[in-house]
């Protein structure tokens, strides 16, 4: 049984790393390298960001990173162990985020993914997300969403 996400401690980074590393794997082929989140600094983005996990039998199952911007809340990150994909964590996760930019006060959510990352542009599509642009960045073939809430 999952329980409902809670905000990440210092103590769960090393968890969320090991968590975004085994979600992310199977697009490293496809992609030609590591995606960036695979990269990323979970110690510096649990004391940083808005980070929140999501625990099954005391395991870090699934993680959401949220960035307070200017006018948007942006959905950094957002993985899901492997083990539980299918589980409908993914969508949990989306929708804990919207409650979490209308708390905030935030009109609309924003993330970026990978244009080779097909099923996840799915996923956001049937959850309201509109494309709003494509770029390189960092190398990597960068699609860009948004969600207006209310």
């Amino acid at each position: 049984m999952t329980a409902p996400p809670r905000r990440a401690r210092p103590d769960d980074a090393p968890a969320i790393a090991t968590l975004v590393n085994r979600a992310y794997e199977k697009y490293v082929a496809r992609i030609g390298r590591k995606p960036r989140p695979m990269t990323a600094d979970y110690d510096a983005a649990v004391l940083k960001h808005q980070v929140w996990v999501v625990e099954n039998g005391g395991a870090v199952v699934a993680a959401l990173e949220l960035i307070p911007e200017k006018d948007v809340l942006l959905i950094e990150n957002i993985a899901v162990d492997p083990a539980h994909q299918g589980e409908g964590l993914g969508r949990t996760l989306l929708a804990f985020a919207e409650a979490e930019a209308q708390r905030q006060g935030f009109p609309a959510l924003r993330l970026y993914t990978n244009e080779k990352m097909t099923e996840n542009i799915t996923l956001y599509t049937r959850c309201g997300y509109r494309k709003t642009g494509r770029k390189v960045r960092r190398g990597f073939n960068v699609v860009f969403m948004r969600k207006r809430l209310g």
